[in-house]
């Protein structure tokens, strides 16, 4: 992966980020934001970019919501810390609340979020992304545009970041056995699928 080919980035809530750096979730549930019709895979290698703003403790499991700062409405840091990178490895796509009441174990959500998220754009699916997470020695801090900012899920990074020093969050059995199991998860309820 060089500098160049690594530009694009997917924005999600900070909390949701540090579980993905950390190895807690390899999943991510996304319907778009606000200025976006529908969500759609832009990029399948991507920084992962933190976002503070809308982070709602009440729609995370407790371990999580406790963990969240929040912040006024338009607050950004003056500089943002880039952890990680991702390869967004496999896409299922979900409209049955059965079908995302059963990845309850696999992502830091609670259930109130995920009947929020079916109920918002009700006509469009839920996007279930699994990332392959490359997580870098040190965050790399980069200073914030207005540019980023938003409700969009993707980005592009004007700072010379590099991707070569990040490690893998998971070993490939570790990941290939999380992503076997909402695999088959998925093909009980049905869902819409892609391998990238």
């Amino acid at each position: 992966m060089s500098e160049i080919s690594l530009t694009a980035a997917l924005k999600e809530w900070a909390i949701a980020i540090d579980a993905l750096t950390q190895g807690s979730t390899i999943l991510l549930l996304r319907k778009g934001g606000i200025r976006e019709q529908s969500f759609a895979i832009a990029h399948s290698h991507v920084w992962l970019y933190p976002t503070y703003e809308h982070q709602k403790p009440h729609l995370l499991k407790p371990e999580y919501a406790r963990q969240v700062v929040p912040v006024e409405s338009g607050w950004h840091p003056a500089t943002v810390p880039i952890q990680a990178w991702a390869e967004i490895t496999h896409v299922f796509e979900v409209q049955e609340a059965e079908a995302i009441a059963a990845l309850l174990p696999f992502h830091i959500w609670n259930e109130a979020f995920v009947l929020e998220r079916l109920k918002w754009k009700a006509r469009s699916p839920l996007s279930v992304l699994l990332l392959r997470v490359y997580g870098l020695p040190q965050p790399q801090p980069i200073p914030y545009r207005a540019e980023y900012g938003g409700c969009k899920s993707w980005i592009e990074l004007q700072a010379g970041l590099s991707p070569e020093m990040a490690k893998p969050v998971l070993t490939e059995d570790d990941y290939r056995q999380r992503v076997e199991a909402i695999a088959l998860l998925m093909k009980s309820v049905d869902s819409c699928s892609t391998q990238l």
